[in-house]
């Protein structure tokens, strides 16, 4: 099998080391024996929704997403294209604000999103900071940190990535954290995130594979190491 990951705007999205996420996901699949292929999408480049079986968007500040906002609309049909086929999209920070409706930024015109989700963001008058604890559905946890002044709001009926029981997740009022609607992933959380949260990371791998190659049962591997960070993200303070 071959892991097909695209990696939009990474020279200008990768924010406190986001590209960590790739990293992960890549190095989780070679040890099962899966070969993977890494593309740089940058700006002015076109995508065959057909070719990439995973998506990722990094985070920025608001001076990446005015350059990328309006290609980022150029290559909407073809991400919408792509997720309605089963790729995966795993989209951080700025990169998570812009799959929605519009990003509203302190100064400045409104940065149109390309409504992948239904979703919008503004700006907010304070940051928030620190560490966040997120409890999912399935009650598993996810950990990871959070650093943005953007409060994202979801449409109604549209699922969260979990609860924040600790951290202020998506706005800081109704602590909800992140974006998960099929194949579609939002979130808030740097650290980065996948290398502390295997089980999210084989989850993300698991579907990615899907599109092409039908449902997976992933061989597990030595989580020791990784489990281990994410117990100690679950005793940091907040």
């Amino acid at each position: 099998m071959e892991l097909r990951i695209a990696h939009l705007y990474a020279h200008f999205l990768n924010i406190y080391g986001d590209r960590g996420n790739i990293i992960a996901l890549s190095q989780r699949a070679k040890w099962r024996q899966i070969e993977v292929k890494v593309d740089a999408i940058d700006l002015g480049q076109n995508i065959d929704p057909e070719y990439y079986d995973f998506y990722f968007v990094g985070g920025g500040q608001d001076k990446q997403q005015i350059v990328i906002a309006e290609d980022l609309l150029k290559k909407a049909d073809a991400l919408r294209k792509a997720t309605e086929g089963g790729a995966v999209v795993l989209s951080v920070c700025g990169g998570y604000q812009l799959l929605g409706h519009y990003y509203k930024p302190h100064e400045g015109p409104e940065l149109k999103g390309i409504s992948l989700v239904d979703a919008h963001t503004v700006a907010g008058n304070r940051r928030m900071i620190g560490n966040v604890i997120v409890k999912r559905e399935d009650a598993t946890t996810l950990v990871g940190f959070e650093n943005h002044s953007g409060k994202t709001y979801l449409g109604k009926g549209v699922n969260a990535l979990g609860k924040a029981i600790v951290g202020n997740g998506n706005n800081g009022e109704d602590k909800l954290e992140g974006l998960a609607q099929g194949t579609i992933y939002g979130t808030y959380l740097h650290g980065s995130l996948l290398p502390k949260n295997p089980e999210f990371a084989d989850l993300l791998l698991s579907q990615a594979l899907s599109r092409r190659y039908g449902s997976q049962n992933l061989k597990p591997l030595d989580d020791k190491l990784e489990t281990l960070a994410h117990k100690r993200a679950l005793t940091l303070p907040a």
